[in-house]
């Protein structure tokens, strides 16, 4: 199992790296590794947050992996008070059999990390919409 270390990351200008700083590495089964952009906001709730967890499926035949980024916007009010506006959550999950090939899990945890990557889909994350 990886051991967590800070993650490093291009802003959407594709040039500007940001570095969202190890928190809490997973004590287990169902408590999540958190990560978090300590660069921004005033306070912890206006730091964009990503949480990483896993578990065994109901029969024990595939680890289920669930991993979350709580990005928020914030706004000042005319006190002053910086509060959070709204929030974007992505959300990401997958189902990993136990008893599937080595080789196997890798190219397809890799093709599809890649294939989410690819300008096509983040470019319909960023609208919204999915390609028509």
């Amino acid at each position: 199992m990886p051991s967590q270390t800070s993650l490093t990351v291009k802003k959407n200008d594709t040039t500007t790296d940001v570095t969202y700083t190890a928190i809490t590495p997973s004590s287990g089964d169902k408590n999540p590794a958190v990560w978090r952009n300590e660069s921004v906001g005033t306070a912890m709730s206006h730091r964009p947050t990503l949480t990483l967890s896993s578990r065994n499926n109901g029969g024990g035949t595939a680890r289920r992996m669930e991993g979350m980024l709580m990005y928020p916007t914030t706004v000042t009010g005319s006190d002053g008070k910086v509060t959070v506006a709204d929030k974007c959550l992505i959300t990401i999950g997958g189902v990993i059999p136990v008893g599937m090939p080595t080789v196997d899990i890798n190219e397809a945890v890799s093709q599809a990390m890649n294939l989410f990557k690819t300008t096509q889909v983040l470019d319909s994350f960023k609208n919204g919409t999915a390609p028509t």
